[in-house]
């Protein structure tokens, strides 16, 4: 099988192409390469890759629709992850564009290349923020999700909306997978775990937000990885159809106590600073994934102790201290 995955050198990407050249198949990764962080991390991700023969990869924007035309037309794809995206949440309060460019119109040209090469199954990932502010917890499939905090929550709303219509017209096999707080070894620089873990081995302060009184469900890459690599191999039933799934731990840790596991993993105290709710954030975070459960036999289950172990122990390693 030959398998596209956007988003190669992404965090979650670089995990899923790992796998998949693992498990013998052969992936055509592609990414932009952006500079929203660190372009040297995303070729160092890469590099993670290129032992393996049956990996190809192309510095290539999906936004661009002929360049994705073209690689479609040179390739005939068993499959599609596409896991490329203009990620976080307060970048898109700053930069609305570029989650337009990637998360609205990329997306649009993934979905018609899909459609008109007659891809088996396209898998594609969505968010835990499509929820915004619900109430109510934890967060099953079947909630309203009407009032997305963020811009970036919008996009992928919009994503799942976009995939729903798809398969209504053109009878397509595609599955939304609304990830929770991804975290582990090659992880984003902008998000908590890293943040976090960068400042207490260097002495500097850490921003608490909500004064600390936020929750969030945790999701180790490992975990993530397993559920999106069942869930490819499971297309709706019928080979048609649009499939939604939570993919979280379903164990939401408070922000306090994160703080708390990071300090044991790196054997320094943290200096806190409490500060007000940013724009875009939302409270809590905790998925239902019975409905996951049910799909594939498997649920994330790695313990906030056991995964930021392993994150602080890369962590020290890929910047030498």
């Amino acid at each position: 099988m030959k398998i596209l995955v956007t988003g190669a050198a992404g965090f979650i990407g670089q995990a899923v192409c790992k796998r998949l050249l693992t498990d013998q198949l052969s992936v055509v990764g592609i990414d932009n390469l952006n500079d929203y962080y660190p372009p040297a991390l995303k070729q160092a991700r890469l590099s993670e890759l290129d032992s393996f023969e049956q990996f190809e990869f192309s510095a290539l924007d999906f936004s661009n629709a002929i360049e994705v035309q073209r690689l479609f037309e040179s390739n005939v794809f068993d499959g599609v992850i596409h896991l490329g995206a203009q990620a976080g949440v307060r970048y898109s309060i700053e930069n609305p564009a570029a989650y337009t460019a990637s998360n609205l119109v990329g997306f649009a040209n993934i979905l018609e290349c899909c459609r008109r090469h007659k891809t088996p199954h396209l898998v594609y990932a969505s968010s835990s923020s499509v929820y915004g502010r619900n109430a109510k917890v934890p967060f099953s499939e079947s909630d309203p999700v009407e009032h997305p905090a963020s811009y970036y929550a919008a996009t992928k709303r919009s994503n799942e909306l976009m995939a729903e219509s798809y398969v209504n017209l053109y009878d397509m096999a595609i599955t939304g997978l609304r990830f929770f707080t991804v975290y582990g070894p090659w992880g984003r620089p902008d998000m908590a775990p890293w943040l976090f873990t960068d400042a207490i081995l260097k002495g500097v302060p850490i921003k608490l937000f909500n004064h600390g009184q936020m929750s969030r469900d945790f999701t180790y890459i490992d975990d993530i990885v397993e559920g999106v690599v069942r869930i490819f191999r499971k297309p709706p039933e019928g080979n048609k159809g649009h499939a939604l799934y939570n993919i979280g731990n379903s164990s939401p840790v408070q922000l306090i106590e994160f703080i708390e596991t990071i300090e044991r993993c790196c054997g320094k105290q943290a200096e806190k600073i409490l500060l007000p709710m940013q724009d875009g954030d939302v409270p809590a975070t905790f998925a239902d994934t019975s409905r996951l459960e049910q799909a594939i036999g498997f649920i994330p289950g790695t313990p906030l102790q056991v995964g930021m172990s392993k994150f602080v122990e890369w962590f020290r390693s890929y910047h030498k201290i």
